[in-house]
């Protein structure tokens, strides 16, 4: 108990500091990018004397790395995210706004990837044929040679579902794992005995397959989330999606250092975790399991 205790002390002073750390790198090079003091509001022909020098006050205050970071980081802790420069909003509200669009196409995405890949790697591991094997090896390598920009633009251009982009792009890097664990399983010497007694195929799957790869497909669907997370900002940006990936986009090509800190914060909160969780969770069930 006390060592379980200590990993996962460990482990979430581990998940602080990266976020923590993320941040202020963040911080930095936006701070530091070219064209940082510019901002297009000063071309307003209308803005008066006053109302420029208020914008550029506003990088002045900025030019601080560290002061910034600390300021922002303090009112975070206290729930308050500040105002993003560019879309002149509470922060928190335009995450809260656009958050239900992002999981839900990560949602979707995560599950069509995982059973498209499962299926076909489940179907080569157990018919063998050659066939089988050679069609799904070939949409496997040709869905990943496409950019998921690529595949975006397709699946929008054409009127096809945008929810399934994200599977497409999970697909091909789930496919040659889940065979190689899916084979390995299947060949281990208790299986093909059970095999040899004319055990039906389901229950040797669900009996001995799926306990041996659990802890590998328990991390390896941590590493899934955070790919489909990040194909979400592509996929948000070109077809247009009011989503966090297109607001992690709009933020940077605005330079709004609050925002993207704040977007930078939690998604290094939310990778993180997720690797925390599937760590514990596949510790947990190779113990049972052992």
């Amino acid at each position: 108990m006390r060592h379980r205790l200590g990993m996962i002390a460990r482990q979430l002073g581990v998940l602080l500091a990266t976020t923590v750390i993320g941040g202020f790198l963040t911080a930095a090079l936006v701070r530091h990018s070219p064209g940082f003091d510019a901002d297009e509001r000063e071309l307003d022909q209308r803005l008066g004397a006053e109302s420029r020098e208020a914008i550029r006050a506003e990088h002045v205050a900025n030019h601080d790395v560290l002061r910034f970071y600390a300021k922002q980081i303090g009112a975070t802790l206290r729930g308050d995210f500040g105002m993003s420069r560019s879309l002149n909003r509470p922060i928190g509200e335009l995450i809260r706004a656009r958050l239900p669009v992002t999981l839900s196409l990560m949602a979707v995405g995560v599950i069509g990837g995982w059973t498209l890949a499962f299926g076909l790697a489940l179907a080569v591991v157990m018919w063998r044929r050659r066939a089988i094997s050679f069609m799904a090896d070939s949409a496997s390598t040709c869905a990943l040679c496409l950019p998921s920009a690529v595949i975006a633009a397709v699946l929008f251009g054409t009127g096809g579902p945008v929810s399934a982009i994200i599977a497409l792009v999970l697909f091909p890097r789930l496919f040659d794992t889940l065979r190689n664990l899916l084979e390995d399983a299947y060949s281990r010497p208790h299986i093909l005995t059970a095999r040899s007694k004319g055990m039906g195929p389901v229950r040797i799957l669900a009996q001995y397959v799926m306990p041996a790869c659990a802890p590998a497909m328990l991390a390896l669907g941590g590493v899934s989330v955070i790919m489909a997370f990040g194909t979400t900002i592509p996929v948000e940006t070109l077809c247009d999606l009011p989503g966090i990936g297109q607001l992690a986009w709009k933020a940077a090509m605005a330079r709004d250092l609050p925002l993207l800190v704040t977007l930078t914060l939690l998604i290094t909160l939310l990778v993180q975790s997720c690797n925390a969780v599937s760590d514990w969770i596949g510790a947990g069930v190779e113990r049972k399991t052992a």
